[in-house]
């Protein structure tokens, strides 16, 4: 009789762990949005019923000895402790006094102050978080709360509290436990802030160009309708303006199109001694009537990397012509070429450097954000978008490049882009990479 009772102890030990295991998986699931809550009880149900049964029938004197019994109670704790250290978000498992029972290491790095058997009010000294366990608790409902910490950076979060088990209506968490989890917010309010300023820059560089158009052709059908010297100036304005328009959405759709295609590698092969005086014969044109002479060093032989040809050819157009508009006051642009060995293995280095004013140093860091320019009224003056350079960060990100920046004030600019080679070729001699 006692091998019997024994034998059912066990068997139901193991039923609880397996039923305490599949209930705080399915809460977290269910928390973190994985999973709808009905489907969440339905399978908890099934698999509780499963644990039952099988456990029940199984129950013999053999596998009743308490050793037994407490191995499976180990290794239950063991399986919890995995499933609570495997969630990234920090998670805290408490019961209805607030007593800390498991938590994973996100969780005690956010809060260090967190112990077992300790409230966990102490460890999360925040009134929201304080009210939201103490209504989830009394109510036996899931509590969301919306954080923010200002010290010492800007940060949002998410604080959700949960039971998992077990809820009754007399009783709602008695003797049972509670989930608490915190996802960061961060880098989605960071995406939304970024999106609704990139609409504004968007909507703010297109109005400008619309109200002039707007303008003139009102003034064209009213007081300049019969005013021949008039009507080709303006239209020689509105031409230049539709131009710019033009301009601001190709750049938008090159954006939208590399940023949609960054995780695809380009794998064709490019040679950039080619390609770099085509870009320079190609913008011969425009070096003329800047009074500013171009000049390329490369190496004699090929300088080869994978990437998407037309893509390197817009992002070096963008680097010369941005060194022949803004630096024109230094007379010469120079691009040397180069190959350089590093951690990573071989890479190409191309250099844009420009002898104008150069720029500040406090502007550097962002003069790859959109829209970010550094005189705003020359940009506009000389037809730029504000999205050259951000284009060229992006695309370099696609072809697993970066760019780098120097330039101090009165000395120019150097914009070097740096580049994985397709193969291994020979390094140059010193004196042609200047």
């Amino acid at each position: 009789m006692a091998s019997l009772a024994s034998s059912l102890a066990g068997a139901l030990a193991r039923a609880r762990a397996t039923i305490v295991i599949a209930t705080l998986a399915f809460a977290v699931l269910v928390v973190t949005g994985a999973l709808a809550a009905p489907y969440a009880l339905i399978a908890l149900a099934v698999i509780a019923a499963a644990a039952l049964t099988s456990n029940a029938t199984s129950a013999t004197p053999t596998l009743a000895a308490r050793g037994h019994v407490a191995d499976e109670l180990a290794i239950a704790n063991h399986v919890i402790g995995a499933v609570i250290a495997a969630i990234p978000d920090p998670l805290v498992v408490f019961d209805r006094d607030g007593s800390v029972v498991a938590s994973n290491a996100a969780a005690r790095a956010f809060a260090p102050s967190l112990r077992v058997n300790e409230a966990v009010s102490i460890a999360f000294r925040m009134p929201e978080i304080v009210e939201a366990i103490r209504l989830a608790t009394a109510g036996g409902e899931a509590r969301r709360v919306t954080l923010l910490e200002r010290v010492p950076v800007e940060r949002w979060s998410e604080a959700i509290i949960a039971p998992i088990a077990p809820i009754s209506t007399a009783a709602p968490v008695r003797g049972g436990l509670l989930v608490l989890m915190i996802h960061d917010l961060s880098p989605l309010r960071r995406v939304e802030e970024m999106r609704a300023d990139f609409v504004a820059n968007a909507s703010h560089e297109l109005r400008t160009p619309l109200a002039s158009l707007s303008g003139f052709i009102e003034t064209l059908q009213g007081a300049a309708r019969d005013d021949a010297g008039s009507r080709q100036r303006f239209l020689a304005i509105m031409h230049e303006q539709a131009t710019r328009m033009a301009r601001l959405i190709d750049d938008l759709l090159s954006l939208s199109r590399i940023e949609r295609d960054v995780h695809m590698r380009p794998q064709a092969s490019v040679d950039l001694v080619l390609l770099l005086r085509q870009v320079a014969d190609g913008l011969q044109t425009l070096a003329r009537d800047r009074g500013v002479e171009i000049s390329v060093a490369a190496p004699a032989e090929p300088v080869v990397v994978p990437g998407d040809r037309d893509e390197l050819v817009r992002v070096f157009e963008n680097l010369v012509e941005n060194a022949l508009k803004y630096g024109a006051s230094g007379k010469r642009v120079e691009v040397l070429l180069g190959v350089r060995r590093s951690g990573d293995g071989d890479e190409a280095t191309a250099a844009v450097r420009d002898y104008g004013p150069g720029v500040a140093r406090e502007h550097l860091p962002r003069l790859t954000e959109r829209f970010y320019r550094v005189d705003v009224a020359e940009s506009r003056a000389q037809g730029g978008t504000g999205l050259g350079l951000a284009l060229v960060k992006h695309s370099l990100a696609r072809h697993r490049g970066h760019l780098a920046i120097a330039s101090e004030p009165g000395q120019g600019a150097t914009f070097t882009v740096c580049l994985p080679l397709a193969r291994n070729p020979p390094i140059p001699a010193p004196s042609s990479l200047k």
